[in-house]
């Protein structure tokens, strides 16, 4: 199948997507934020109007899209990789289960 231009098409017939407005003023925050120290909780819910725990879900969900990626591949992927590093200091965590004293 031949194209106009007689180049090869890389890409399928997908509709690119695009980041919404939320989307884009979450990564405008995290990348003015980055750097910065003091009470990022208030900030948010001064900015987004939204709980921290609810903008940290929204914040994952942007970085998990290939348009962020797009959009600003250096900021998702810092993003993605501070995200990854926390999971993985969470899941090594050990926890312990017994709660009996064993010199007992």
């Amino acid at each position: 199948m031949a194209t106009s231009s007689g180049a090869a098409r890389l890409e399928p017939d997908v509709p690119e997507a695009h980041l919404d407005s939320l989307s884009l003023r979450v990564l405008a925050f995290e990348d003015a934020w980055s750097g910065r120290t003091g009470a990022k909780a208030s900030a948010i819910r001064a900015e987004f109007e939204v709980a921290p725990a609810r903008y940290y879900q929204l914040l994952s969900a942007i970085l998990d899209s290939p348009a962020a990626l797009r959009h600003d591949p250096l900021l998702v992927r810092r993003l993605q990789r501070m995200r990854d590093s926390r999971a993985a200091a969470r899941a090594s965590r050990t926890f312990r289960l017994d709660t009996q004293d064993p010199t007992d």
